[in-house]
């Protein structure tokens, strides 16, 4: 299934059960935010399974979140992506990011 088309079965899923338009962006990215503990947690214990379900929460909840905001999440990724698409440089080990002096 395509990226549009999960993301369409999302909104209409959360349309039916009154999240939108009975939600808030704000609730939306609470819930997100909460998400992201699970996947974290699930990281930390090398859960597999529980970082898939994680990563769909918080996915589902970025959706609608967009939703709620009449925001495209792949506009918005690619935003983010043409500000970085020219970046260079390397993650150091240490996890810091070193950007290219040129």
């Amino acid at each position: 299934m395509s990226y549009a088309a999960v993301e369409n079965n999302i909104i209409i899923w959360s349309q039916q059960r009154k999240i939108i338009p009975n939600s808030t962006p704000e609730t939306q990215l609470l819930k997100a935010m909460s998400e992201l503990g699970e996947l974290a947690d699930a990281t930390i214990k090398h859960d597999r399974e529980a970082v898939i379900d994680a990563v769909g929460d918080v996915m589902v909840c970025l959706v609608n979140y967009c939703a709620l905001q009449d925001l495209n999440l792949v506009e918005c990724m690619e935003v983010a992506y043409d500000q970085i698409k020219n970046r260079k440089g390397i993650l150091l080990p240490n996890g810091v990011f070193q950007r290219d002096a040129t």
